[in-house]
């Protein structure tokens, strides 16, 4: 699944559940960047996504 931040760039965004918590991987298509997160299963999947991608906001401003 596939996500535009507010700097127009293309996130990807992959979650699999593993028992009763599920990861989240967050992509930056540009750079290959990748970070993870994980949640609980019962968490709402926007919210796990918004988490992901703040984090990856913050590692690629500290790339730049």
């Amino acid at each position: 699944m596939a996500d535009d931040t507010a700097s127009g760039r293309e996130i990807l965004f992959e979650m699999t559940v593993v028992g009763q918590y599920v990861k989240v991987v967050a992509i930056d298509a540009l750079t290959g960047i990748e970070v993870s997160i994980t949640g609980p299963a019962a968490a709402p999947r926007g919210e796990l996504r918004r988490i992901a991608m703040r984090k990856l906001e913050r590692r690629l401003a500290r790339e730049q």
